[in-house]
């Protein structure tokens, strides 16, 4: 008889690790792997994977932007095993994040990818040449390249002459503009003629006659769109949910209509395991729905922010932030009670509870900013205060370290208060 999936994930869990815990994974439906596999860490994840005769389902069946914080999780260059298994949906993901800087195309972070990629050698070239759009392979070969030549006789004796690095065909003539690029430049290149010469010589003619001045801007709606499919807003969209409300006069509303989910992909980051009352809530209410309601979020935020996609310590501030003021909210409508907190999650927009998170800090904020300090760690604790997104001075934690991070509770909140009442009657 077939183990159960409590069966199954209950023997693996007795097992440290090694062969016999790769072969009881092995044994498992692709369903029952997929779900085990949610609950170990990335470094593990991929061990599983790579050791698994169906590991490149298991990686395809992921969604793009699970499959995005793994590979950050483990980092790339250890990960490359996995980049191999990955779909050409996934790998345009990663492009997509990777190689922008807000509205600005990175060649640097574009080409570290390509190289990345290039590692699977011609087949994965095949695959992901159809996904990737002829404007963003001509920005990228318009920043990097010099072309000289083309289809004809129309090459003058002084272009002909010239010092040019390479040809594929003595028909069209290279210098790369960047030489630490030129290796990986050079082998995609090479892999496009072989691959589709009709989309190389396209390319090259493309670049010869600097064919148009706004594809980078072109390139950025194109990769929006993707993005915006994928769970990622526009900007204007997004910056609403720092828009300010009156906690005074908050009302819980549970006018709240979830989408189905279509993934049951975790999130970028974990809650914890601190026992927060958004945490308990969470485990009483969690749905694929509710998960999915709360990784927009995440999305959201990040593009408020105007996170480099590419930073990953800053992204995962990012969602921290998210996770407190949602604690907070939480936190300052339920007084600890865990059955109400889960009723508010599951009917009030997330969105809504952000926004009163964030505007009970905004209070604290409008008060720091009327105090000045002399001393250093005051100092410090009400800069963090005034920031755009109010910081707290971790100063006051019990370790003292003199740094920042997200507020997370109530308790924060009361103790900075109880700091500032000092200031204002001192």
């Amino acid at each position: 008889m077939q183990k159960t999936l409590v069966e199954s994930t209950t023997a693996l869990t007795l097992v440290r690790g090694g062969r016999d815990k790769a072969q009881k994974f092995n044994a498992l439906s692709l369903a029952e792997k997929s779900h085990y596999l949610q609950g170990v860490t990335a470094k593990e994840r991929m061990d599983l994977i790579i050791g698994d005769p169906e590991g490149e389902l298991l990686v395809r069946s992921m969604d793009p932007q699970e499959f995005f914080w793994m590979i950050k999780d483990i980092g790339e260059t250890d990960a490359l095993e996995l980049l191999q298994l990955a779909s050409p949906e996934q790998c345009l993901f990663l492009l997509d994040i990777e190689s922008w800087a807000k509205w600005s195309f990175s060649t640097d972070k574009a080409v570290e990818w390509l190289g990345y990629l290039l590692e699977g050698g011609d087949e994965r070239i095949r695959d992901l040449l159809p996904q990737l759009d002829h404007e963003l392979l001509l920005l990228l070969f318009n920043k990097e390249l010099i072309v000289g030549g083309g289809v004809g006789d129309m090459t003058n004796d002084e272009e002909r002459l010239a010092d040019w690095d390479h040809t594929f065909d003595d028909m069209f003539m290279l210098t790369f503009k960047i030489p630490k690029h030129s290796e990986v430049v050079g082998r995609f290149l090479e892999s496009i003629y072989r691959l589709d010469h009709g989309l190389y010589v396209a390319l090259m003619e493309g670049v010869k006659n600097d064919i148009d001045a706004e594809l980078e801007d072109f390139c950025f709606r194109f990769r929006s769109g993707r993005l915006a499919d994928m769970g990622f807003p526009p900007l204007d969209e997004a910056l609403s949910i720092y828009a300010r409300l009156n906690p005074d006069t908050f009302a819980v509303l549970g006018e709240k209509e979830l989408l189905p989910a279509d993934t049951g992909a975790r999130l970028p980051v974990p809650i914890g395991d601190d026992n927060t009352l958004l945490q308990r809530a969470l485990a009483l209410v969690d749905t694929a729905e509710l998960r999915m309601e709360l990784n927009y979020l995440i999305n959201t935020a990040l593009v408020a922010d105007e996170t480099a996609f590419s930073d990953t310590a800053a992204m995962r501030s990012v969602a921290q932030r998210v996770y407190g003021y949602l604690n907070i909210a939480l936190e300052f409508l339920c007084e600890g009670n865990v059955n109400k907190a889960a009723e508010v999650l599951a009917g009030e927009e997330l969105k809504r509870l952000f926004r009163l998170g964030y505007s009970i800090l905004l209070r604290i904020r409008a008060r720091a900013e009327k105090q000045e300090s002399d001393n250093h760690a005051t100092n410090k604790l009400l800069n963090g205060l005034k920031s755009k997104r109010p910081r707290f001075y971790r100063g006051l934690d019990p370790d003292g370290i003199d740094g920042y991070r997200e507020f997370r509770s109530m308790s924060d909140v009361a103790m900075v208060d109880e700091f500032l009442r000092r200031l204002e009657t001192s």
